[in-house]
């Protein structure tokens, strides 16, 4: 079983809570899908609202 790296749990985390403001108990309690999802879908705002072109990597504001 590979476990999924903390420190990634904390990016996640911390990209989602900055930009939608989301309690800390809500954003740790998602699947580690929907978290990655969430961190997709804030990446491809930022993108549209910078006219940027799409881009496969999901924490390319960073």
């Amino acid at each position: 079983m590979t476990l999924y790296p903390v420190d990634k749990i904390y990016e996640e985390v911390g990209f989602i809570a900055y930009y939608f403001h989301w309690p800390h108990d809500e954003i740790m309690s998602m699947e580690h899908r929907e978290r990655r999802r969430w961190c997709d879908e804030i990446s491809r705002i930022n993108r549209n609202l910078n006219g940027e072109k799409p881009s496969d990597n999901p924490f390319d504001i960073f």
